[in-house]
């Protein structure tokens, strides 16, 4: 009876602990009343789009959406033709704070990709149209209102390479693609090189496997295409520059010599010979200190002789140290003035009156330096 007893309290024991354990459950109320109504930017606005200046942006905001119980609304900014539906908008972005606030700034530099998936070419203007999807849960409702905005794209990609190369038979690498050489990036859409271009053409691409883009030069303007380039005459060194942002080549000039400039003699006391790859190399160079009453002076840099005139690679410091002890960044090259003495280096003092060999490299493989060996 005993055991019974103790089998009958551990059953009722179990019994509230399952019923305790019970959650009263109700349905999840999905409903969304209204969408809310869109703000800004007003309807048939026209926006002239700078995609190369990151500040650029534009603010679209709506009124919150009406959920029936209070709860959490997400949003999105769909973008489609101007004759879409939205069925399968072309573009869609997530609202401020994760999808929660009613509204979203935007980019240029976004604003042309949507431009371009709507159909508007570089340097054209065409309307696309706006509006906002709210959802909760599994329900998406799009907004009973949408708005035309026009807008007007610069010259350009909308979306620019991230890597450049150049290949083809005028190349220093040929046209076996995986050798293609690689240009050197200096921000955001804007790429250049220092290379050997012989008769042949060329192309630049993004990539150096099969699958990528290819791109051309007509004039001063970059296209996409499987167009090429052709160079025609004897090799020369060339200084290519392009802006993908605005699709334009920014700098082609042939590179007739380099030389290294001594200041206090205001004059270049050897050349350096362009071997391959952005890379210059000389021979001996005789070097000697320039007297002064004050001591002796051995300040240099580099003078390129170019198609359109001399331009100057020296140091970002303007009044310069010794290199002695210093790191690798001293021997970094810049893009400097033709001031006599500043932006410039100073020779190790065991060069004075000895010979020394100078390397300069001008390839992606870093940054852009030089090495001075006394011999």
């Amino acid at each position: 009876m005993k055991n019974l007893k103790t089998i009958i309290c551990l059953l009722a024991i179990c019994f509230v602990a399952i019923t305790s354990c019970k959650k009263d459950e109700r349905d999840l109320n999905e409903s969304i009343n209204s969408t809310g109504s869109l703000s800004i930017p007003q309807n048939s606005q026209s926006i002239k789009l700078t995609p190369a200046n990151a500040l650029a942006t534009q603010q679209f905001k709506w009124t919150a959406a009406s959920p029936e119980d209070g709860g959490l609304i997400l949003y999105e900014v769909a973008f489609d033709k101007e004759n879409g539906d939205f069925s399968k908008p072309m573009y869609k972005v997530v609202s401020d704070g994760g999808g929660v606030q009613p509204q979203v700034t935007i980019s240029h530099k976004d604003l042309t990709k949507v431009a371009a998936l709507c159909g508007i070419n570089s340097s054209s203007t065409g309307n696309i149209k706006w509006t906002v999807i709210a959802s909760k849960a599994t329900n998406r409702k799009a907004g009973q209102e949408s708005r035309i905005l026009q807008l007007e794209r610069p010259a350009g990609f909308a979306e620019v390479p991230t890597e450049l190369y150049i290949t083809g038979s005028a190349t220093e690498t040929g046209e076996d693609l995986s050798k293609a050489i690689k240009m050197k990036k200096l921000e955001e859409g804007i790429f250049e090189i220092y290379t050997t271009l012989k008769p042949g053409s060329y192309q630049l691409v993004d990539k150096t496997t099969s699958g990528g883009k290819k791109f051309f030069t007509e004039g001063s303007l970059v296209k996409e295409g499987t167009s090429a380039v052709t160079v025609t005459g004897s090799s020369k060194v060339y200084y290519l520059k392009y802006d993908f942002n605005v699709a334009t080549v920014v700098d082609a000039v042939e590179v007739q010599s380099l030389g290294l400039y001594m200041s206090a003699y205001g004059n270049e006391i050897g050349k350096l010979t362009y071997a391959s790859n952005g890379t210059w190399q000389s021979g001996n160079i005789p070097v000697v200190f320039f007297q002064f009453s004050w001591g002796r002076d051995e300040r240099y840099k580099f003078a390129m002789h170019t198609s359109a005139g001399i331009r100057y690679l020296g140091s970002s410091n303007v009044n310069n140290v010794s290199p002695v002890g210093q790191g690798a960044s001293y021997f970094y090259l810049n893009a400097v003035t033709n001031d006599q003495w500043n932006n410039t280096y100073k020779f190790d003092p065991s060069a004075d009156n000895k010979n020394v060999k100078v390397l300069l490299n001008l390839n992606a493989s870093g940054p852009y330096t030089h090495t001075v060996t006394t011999q």
